[in-house]
């Protein structure tokens, strides 16, 4: 997992902000994936993509930081 050695911070974190918590108006789409994972409700194909796609910054910057700390 080199690659992920090669992805600066900044670019991590920039992904979080954006695209991980976009749009922002009334909550963070994640945020709202994770309730309705939560509650069973996480079954149509789009929402299951939806989720996978604005978790991709969130599980970057988990194994990015797993990967650094654990050095």
């Amino acid at each position: 997992m080199a690659w992920l050695d090669g992805i600066p911070w900044p670019l991590v974190m920039i992904g979080v902000l954006t695209l991980g918590l976009a749009p922002f108006v009334p909550e963070p789409h994640i945020w709202e994936k994770l309730k309705m994972l939560a509650g069973g409700t996480l079954k149509r194909p789009i929402d299951i993509f939806d989720f996978a796609f604005h978790a991709i910054p969130w599980v970057l910057a988990i194994l990015k930081a797993i990967r650094q700390f654990a050095r």
